[in-house]
């Protein structure tokens, strides 16, 4: 019989999935890596997963314990899983832009989510970053999971994501597409992907507001690159440790809208129903289109589901808000109408 003892056994072993038409102008075959089919629904259940059994061999998660994380929503969710299963609690932080979804998620196993504002510097005591790390220091029997800079975050991408890569197009994979955050997912895969043939393409794809994109080109550390933006799960305003440049071969920064409008296009084209990074994946991809040939492999990672971001990206009110999508006007509403009487109503009117 094949049965798993816990939902944790489930992690892993994603599919590949071909994109049709949203690539039917592209010359080469670009393959989505799937990492919602994940049991929390993102490739973060990987990272979370591989991060407790670290913590857990070092000793720095000991029984009864308590796991603190400063998240977006997704390694929460994979965090709290293995809380779940493993017997700890959990402690989030998280910042305001992020959708109610995901901090209802959250809740729902068993975790308390602090929301902290979104636009204040790292070092800030109000960051989310900054309320992590004091409450691991003041909690007993806590583990601080710091996504950013364990690398235990990367390790777990070069053990399971860059194999299962790998073996599902038997080694013919030539290019890496990952919208990059904690630098994790492109670093991991990539170091083993380039470790079995170097010649593999690795391209990160960055927000607007994200001062990544300058550092890779440059090396420069710049603050006046930051600015706010909406797109979640992706970009930084530092640069974490999991990163190491040398594994990636380009940066493509895509925008608020064209990511957004993006991921949509993929619900709508390719029936995939994927969270915000994924439409500024395929975006960057397209971006860089003009790079690409008839003899290349492309796998591009789509990190979570749609399903965390119904109130606000899939929601017209919301897109409009934003100048995503077009407000009609009283003259488009009318017109749509056809020829029908048009009815009003005075301030002075009476109900009957």
């Amino acid at each position: 019989m094949d049965i798993k003892n816990n939902i944790l056994e489930t992690i892993g072993h994603t599919p590949l999935i071909r994109l049709n038409k949203l690539t039917k102008d592209l010359p080469c075959t670009v393959l989505a890596k799937v990492e919602y089919f994940n049991p929390g629904n993102s490739a973060k259940d990987r990272i979370a997963l591989k991060m407790v059994e670290v913590a857990e061999k070092e000793g720095k998660l000991r029984p009864g314990g308590t796991i603190i994380e400063c998240t977006s929503g997704n390694t929460g969710m994979g965090l709290a899983l293995a809380a779940v299963v493993k017997g700890y609690k959990c402690i989030f932080t998280t910042t305001d832009k992020q959708s109610k979804e995901k901090i209802d998620n959250l809740k729902a196993l068993g975790a308390e989510v602090i929301v902290c504002p979104t636009n204040v510097e790292p070092e800030d005591p109000r960051s989310y970053y900054s309320i992590a790390r004091r409450l691991a220091k003041e909690i007993p029997n806590s583990f601080h999971a710091n996504q950013y800079d364990n690398l235990a975050n990367r390790l777990a991408h070069y053990e399971t994501t860059g194999p299962e890569i790998w073996e599902q197009t038997d080694g013919k994979v030539t290019h890496l597409v990952v919208a990059t955050g904690t630098g994790g997912t492109i670093t991991g895969t990539a170091m083993y992907l380039k470790e079995k043939k170097p010649a593999t393409q690795v391209w990160a794809i960055d927000p607007y507001g994200s001062l990544l994109t300058k550092y890779f080109r440059t090396g420069e550390i710049d603050m006046n690159e930051l600015h706010p933006y909406v797109t979640q799960g992706i970009g930084q305003d530092f640069v974490p440790q999991n990163y190491d440049m040398k594994y990636i071969d380009a940066f493509e920064q895509a925008t608020d809208k064209d990511s957004a409008l993006m991921t949509r296009r993929i619900a709508r084209e390719e029936g995939l129903f994927c969270g915000y990074s994924a439409g500024a994946a395929i975006q960057g991809l397209l971006q860089l289109g003009h790079l690409l040939k008839k003899d290349h492999l492309v796998v591009v990672i789509l990190h979570d589901h749609g399903s965390r971001y119904v109130g606000k990206l899939y929601n017209d009110q919301w897109m409009m808000e934003r100048g995503f999508l077009d407000v009609k006007t009283f003259k488009d509403i009318f017109a749509a109408r056809g020829p029908k009487e048009l009815m009003a109503v005075s301030p002075d009117s009476t109900v009957v």
